[in-house]
């Protein structure tokens, strides 16, 4: 296919789409260029403070000069090497799994799934030979990246055992799991951060506490579980009866036939929910600020508190709206590719 037909079949197929491709052509020309001056012809990248910065273009200073603390919050200098170890183990292990071609797929699942997780928390905690970093030091990137791994491991478990509980034959785990569900959906989830943080402590027991980013990871987790199970009921719902009876039919038993036949193809027809869930739980992760803990955002609005850096409030949210975007970005477009390669294989 020729540019030329592209662009008539994609742009220009109606009379409507060709008025909508122009109406956003004029506002693409007529606010991209003051933008692109702004950030970037005009724009100040070196300096030691926003005295070296020009009028009218942006001020990139601020985000060269407290770089270091937008990815690792207040995590000591000399060990940020164990943030990066974890950062690229975890790269490591997922990368391999987003292949179409990549072997031993099963073996990078295990190590995504069941060994990252506790050897993540030694590397960014500590103990057992390594220096230990308090969670309140945590924050900027590796704080929010952490947070939704995390939250994320813990939720999607959850939320197929809601969702399979939810459709179980036995009245005590289906209603167990639907108060479960429609609990959690019903609360905001700032509010659950805050009760997590504020509540559990006076609840437990004299003596025992829990850390409170163990408490918001939690809170984070059993929300986003209960949207989960909902978007994985629906798949189940959608998965005709036929295959149960021919997997009983053959003699496999009910958790037999749902690991192997009926889980497999609701999960696929709930991809794209289940993406959206874990996009929502990476912008989520910045209402953690209302318990003092400083994820990527939070961290930026409170460089800005800085009188050094005052009023440079565009470029501190222009800059932590891209990282958000781009990452949200990169799990829809994952998530569609995924989609599509499996919706093409259940076809051959």
């Amino acid at each position: 296919m020729t540019a030329v037909h592209w662009i008539r079949r994609n742009l220009f197929a109606t009379w409507l789409d060709g008025i909508v491709t122009l109406a956003c052509a004029a506002l693409v020309m007529r606010y991209l260029p003051p933008i692109l001056d702004w950030a970037l012809v005009n724009a100040t990248w070196n300096g030691a403070d926003r005295t070296d910065c020009a009028a009218g273009g942006a001020c990139w200073v601020f985000v060269r000069v407290r770089f270091g603390q937008f990815m690792y919050g207040l995590y000591p200098p000399a060990q940020t090497w164990r943030v990066d170890v974890a950062a690229a183990l975890l790269v490591g292990f997922v990368v391999p799994l987003l292949m179409n071609s990549a072997p031993y797929k099963k073996l990078f699942g295990f190590l995504t799934l069941v060994v990252f997780p506790p050897v993540g928390v030694w590397l960014l905690l500590g103990g057992l030979g390594l220096p230990v970093v308090e969670t309140r030091d945590w924050g900027g990137l590796m704080l929010t990246v952490f947070m939704t791994v995390y939250a994320g491991i813990c939720a999607f478990p959850l939320g197929v055992l809601m969702a399979l509980g939810r459709q179980s034959r036995l009245p005590v785990i289906r209603t167990l799991s639907v108060v479960f569900i429609e609990f959690w959906r019903g609360v905001p989830i700032i509010a659950v951060i805050f009760l997590a943080s504020i509540l559990l402590p006076l609840i437990l027991p004299a003596g025992v506490g829990v850390d409170r980013l163990v408490r918001a990871v939690v809170g984070l987790a059993l929300v986003i579980a209960a949207y989960m199970a909902e978007a994985i009921r629906g798949g189940l719902q959608a998965i005709p009866k036929g295959q149960a009876e021919a997997a009983a039919a053959l003699g496999l038993g009910y958790w037999r036939a749902t690991w192997f036949i009926v889980l497999p193809q609701a999960l696929r027809l709930s991809l794209p929910a289940l993406a959206n869930e874990f996009i929502a739980l990476l912008k989520n992760t910045t209402l953690v600020l209302v318990v003092s803990l400083f994820d990527l955002l939070g961290i930026v609005h409170a460089a800005l508190a800085d009188p050094k850096w005052v009023g440079l409030t565009m470029e501190a949210y222009v800059f932590a709206g891209s990282i958000f975007w781009l990452a949200c970005f990169g799990l829809s477009r994952w998530s569609a590719g995924l989609e599509k390669r499996l919706s093409a294989a259940t076809k051959h």
